[in-house]
């Protein structure tokens, strides 16, 4: 059996979630039906999603309102930044470096209603928003599992599972801050399949300190993964 932190175990997860037959265009989750366009990653054959809806509190079709705005990084389907335009946040932005996720997000936003104050972009982190955007709650869900440095993606699905040698999280790390309102918060969504080492280091290079507020057990096939969501605090810009 390969370790769960194993990166060849995630890119066949990758593989089977990309290739499968029984693949649906719709697929429901927190009684809501949601799009999912070919090459984008798909919630319902990973724990991940389901569990940052719940770290997040936008697990219920009728979750506690909220205002603001709201940055989702690596949005995949949409399906956090639209229930958090749906929950009450009044402006919401969803970035991916994947353009099918960027179309899934908006397709999602359409259907259920949020379109006038979703957005979404394809971009690389933070590198296609307006410099001047600045948001109360900047939130992602990495792909949290560590490649080898010189690893090169196969597609554009592989993104969601894997980061060759964290560059990707220590962008996020040290650009995340400039982002912020005053008051802001930065959320990572991460668990025990990423190197948290690595993440620990990145933290520290930008004299920041990481701080667990929630966590879930998740069987996951043969292995338990400990989720995590992660303030990352320290920097005000």
């Amino acid at each position: 059996m390969m370790a769960v932190t194993s990166y060849l175990r995630s890119l066949e997860r990758s593989r089977l979630a990309r290739a499968r037959v029984d693949r649906p265009a719709v697929f429901t989750m927190c009684g809501r039906e949601w799009d999912l366009l070919p090459d984008v990653f798909a919630p319902i054959y990973s724990p991940s999603t389901g569990a940052a809806l719940e770290f997040l509190g936008l697990g219920e079709p009728h979750g506690l309102p909220r205002a603001g705005s709201f940055l989702e990084i690596g949005c995949g389907t949409g399906i956090i930044a639209v229930s958090a335009a749906l929950a009450g946040c009044d402006r919401v932005v969803a970035t991916d470096v994947n353009p099918a996720a960027v179309a899934n997000a908006a397709a999602n936003a359409a259907r259920h209603g949020v379109g006038d104050r979703l957005t979404a972009t394809h971009s690389d982190l933070f590198d296609q928003l307006d410099q001047r955007e600045r948001f109360d709650v900047i939130f992602w869900s990495s792909n949290y599992v560590a490649a080898p440095a010189g690893y090169e993606y196969k597609n554009a699905h592989e993104r969601a599972y894997v980061d060759p040698g964290y560059r990707t999280h220590r962008r996020f790390l040290a650009e995340a801050p400039s982002r912020l309102t005053a008051g802001g918060v930065i959320l990572l969504h991460f668990s025990t399949r990423g190197d948290m080492a690595g993440l620990l280091r990145g933290a520290e290079e930008n004299g920041q300190s990481l701080r667990v507020l929630r966590t879930a057990v998740i069987q996951e096939g043969d292995v338990s993964v400990e989720h995590m969501l992660i303030e990352v605090a320290g920097v005000s810009m």
